[in-house]
């Protein structure tokens, strides 16, 4: 077992994929989900913090990031995803009193994990990503349109090659428009070399592929279709959503009853000063509220 800044680094093998995963502590459960263009180094703040409150605090590369496989079968809707998700509750040794963390497309695989398989999660904590309901919302909104642009780019057939060009400058700019004044460049390289490969960059950009923009809970007809239908719903454990106030990729102001759209006893907070990838920027403020909710 190999370790890196203190965590541990090993492979465990779910839903038929092996996953890489970085990992500290020991006790309950605590799964942390990245997002795009991310990889799981950007919970490096929150992992030491979990395992000093008690939890077994685990963050893999999701399907097709390496070191994690990219999945023979091709599949990277958020179905998979939620099937992923609870193969490695699964895995790691999971129970009742587990909590899920998510941020971006780790968000929104939380949400339907949570509620595809209730009794596997205690509390929820989801970052950046609102609930599916408010899709309606963004998707009417002309300014949030052009936020979204990359939804609707990453479908092209030349998405690859673009994003590939002058070391993935794509990423570099992604970062900059949602996370603005972060210096991102260890995050930049963390997840440049998780997609150096052009079949990572493929399964990354995969996830794009199988998303009609504004319908994350797609038509359910394939091998996840159980998984893809609990997306309809919201999760009912109580839930913790944050939000940076400065976030390029989804504007605040669309999202603010967004604990309305989640269980009862759920709660949205606002980190001031941060933007997408706000745990990175603002890791202490985030650290905070996430034990808070975890532990309480």
């Amino acid at each position: 077992m190999l370790r890196m800044g203190g965590l541990r680094v090993r492979t465990v093998t779910a839903n038929g994929l092996q996953f890489g995963v970085l990992e500290a502590g020991s006790g309950p459960l605590a799964l942390c989900l990245h997002g795009f263009p991310d990889s799981a180094h950007t919970w490096r703040y929150l992992l030491p913090a979990l395992a000093d409150a008690g939890f077994h605090a685990v963050a893999p590369f999701m399907r097709g990031y390496a070191p994690t496989e990219i999945p023979t079968d091709g599949c990277y809707e958020l179905g998979a995803l939620i099937a992923d998700t609870i193969g490695l509750h699964d895995a790691l040794g999971g129970d009742d009193r587990a909590v899920l963390v998510g941020n971006d497309w780790g968000a929104e695989a939380a949400y339907g994990a949570a509620t595809f398989a209730p009794n596997r999660w205690r509390r929820v904590v989801t970052l950046a990503v609102p609930p599916l309901a408010l899709d309606t919302k963004m998707f009417a909104d002309y300014d949030q349109l052009k936020r979204f642009f990359y939804l609707f780019f990453l479908k092209t057939p030349f998405a690859e090659s673009v994003v590939a060009s002058a070391d993935m400058a794509f990423f570099d700019r992604l970062w900059q428009d949602w996370s603005p004044g972060y210096d991102a460049r260890e995050d930049l390289d963390n997840v440049k070399r998780c997609l150096r490969d052009e079949g990572n960059l493929a399964a990354a950009i995969g996830y794009y592929r199988t998303e009609e923009p504004g319908l994350r809970a797609s038509v359910a007809d394939g091998a996840y279709a159980a998984e893809e239908s609990a997306l309809a719903s919201a999760p009912p454990q109580p839930t913790l959503y944050l939000h940076g106030d400065r976030d390029g990729c989804i504007d605040l102001a669309l999202i603010r009853d967004a604990e309305r759209h989640l269980a009862p006893a759920s709660r949205m907070e606002v980190i001031a000063d941060a933007g997408h990838f706000l745990h990175v920027e603002k890791p202490a403020a985030v650290n905070d509220r996430i034990l808070a909710w975890v532990t309480a």
